[in-house]
């Protein structure tokens, strides 16, 4: 695989980023091969364990005070975050959704949990010893988060956890769970609370594993008088919706990157295509219709870069709020990786559908992506809400 690494050298990035990347490169061809597909429990269970050995975890969490939750850098970095996601993406899927799972589940942690809590999750997130999930979605709460159901109710030194969470990565092999419940402190979204359950708590179970064109750990959670120490609340009463906010904008554009990772294999393996396919007495990448699809290809790629790392660069040197920003990227590089991908597919003809198939996979892969951590319609509106505001 020869993909493109000159994106580096745009001045968004330090030495230590082209570092980073050159490194995760080296060792994406060198570890991810042989992976059991079968059994994709056991495969996200091998490649959490794969990602804290080789230490990539570790920029998923903060380092803390003394290094002591883990991190590899005083504040997640999210440029470094979507050089790994776009460089294990382009190399295997399945392991970016493993290393993105990491810092989406244990976010809010970071971001609020007590002394106590950070010190129990984060060191084992960032050494792939703890798998994490992020619990917000619901039936008929997944881009209105303000409807949301499920509740958390006070009772002396514990919540009480009734109701349903879906469409959980992770869900059914995570060691513990990010769960955004209703708390009642206000109407709509201000009444909402973010609370750590450890999987195996009385009253919490695996209600129903979701099958998905791309397999991954996916599932609907269900809570039943579910017991869960006061302790274990995330921030103050009421704060859950800020927390999954605030936690969704540090990945978001994350998702952007991954999206790249996708297309950029997909540009790889379209290439190879072009210069090897023989028809009608010359390769097909002697054909314009070809040359102009693979001019699209590269221009949208680029385009999508160009957005992903400006917001992650936004966020990063200059600490402003790049909710606009990454909603741009997230929509711009994950609709266009979707057109580069079936590009490509295209060139393959008959044996683009073929089962195993890198484009194939490719093709399956990239269709979740335009929906979730927000559908490409509410990076629209978030969008067109910022312009309003005049920003």
């Amino acid at each position: 695989m020869t993909a493109r690494s000159d994106w580096l050298e745009w001045p968004f990035f330090d030495a230590m980023h082209r570092d980073l990347g050159g490194r995760a490169d080296t060792w994406c061809a060198a570890t991810l091969r042989d992976l059991d597909h079968a059994d994709t429990d056991g495969a996200c269970r091998t490649l959490v364990r794969q990602l804290g050995q080789g230490g990539w975890l570790r920029y998923c969490v903060p380092a803390g005070p003394g290094g002591s939750w883990g991190g590899a850098m005083p504040a997640v970095d999210s440029r470094a975050v979507c050089i790994l996601r776009e460089t294990l993406a382009r190399h295997e899927g399945l392991a970016d959704f493993a290393f993105a799972m990491q810092g989406l589940g244990s976010g809010a942690i970071a971001l609020a949990g007590s002394d106590a809590l950070r010190a129990r999750y984060l060191p084992r997130v960032a050494r792939g010893e703890a798998i994490a999930a992020f619990a917000l979605s619901e039936a008929e709460a997944g881009s209105d988060v303000a409807a949301m159901a499920c509740e958390a109710r006070r009772d002396g030194d514990h919540y009480v956890l009734n109701g349903a969470k879906t469409w959980i990565s992770n869900g059914g092999i995570a060691d513990f769970y990010c769960v955004f419940a209703r708390t009642g402190e206000a109407p709509g979204a201000r009444g909402i609370s973010a609370f750590v359950v450890d999987a195996g708590t009385p009253g919490f179970e695996i209600a129903e594993r979701i099958q998905v064109i791309a397999p991954h750990p996916l599932a609907t959670l269900r809570f039943q008088d579910c017991r869960i120490p006061a302790t274990h609340l995330l921030g103050e009463p009421g704060q859950g919706f800020k927390l999954a906010m605030m936690t969704l904008d540090i990945f978001r554009a994350s998702v952007a990157a991954a999206a790249l990772g996708f297309a950029r294999r997909a540009l790889d393996e379209a290439l190879a295509r072009a210069t090897t396919r023989r028809m009608f007495g010359q390769t097909l990448g002697d054909l314009q219709l070809t040359q102009a699809a693979l001019g699209d290809m590269a221009t949208a790629i680029d385009a999508s870069a160009l957005l992903t790392y400006r917001a992650a660069w936004q966020r990063d040197v200059q600490g402003r709020p790049t909710t606009r920003e990454a909603a741009m990227a997230k929509m711009m590089a994950t609709e266009s990786a979707q057109t580069v991908i079936d590009r490509a597919l295209q060139m393959f003809g008959g044996a683009g559908v073929v089962s195993g198939m890198p484009v194939e996979k490719l093709y399956r892969e990239i269709r979740a992506l335009r929906i979730y951590e927000g559908a490409t319609e509410v990076q629209k509106l978030i969008i067109a809400r910022a312009l309003f505001k005049g920003g």
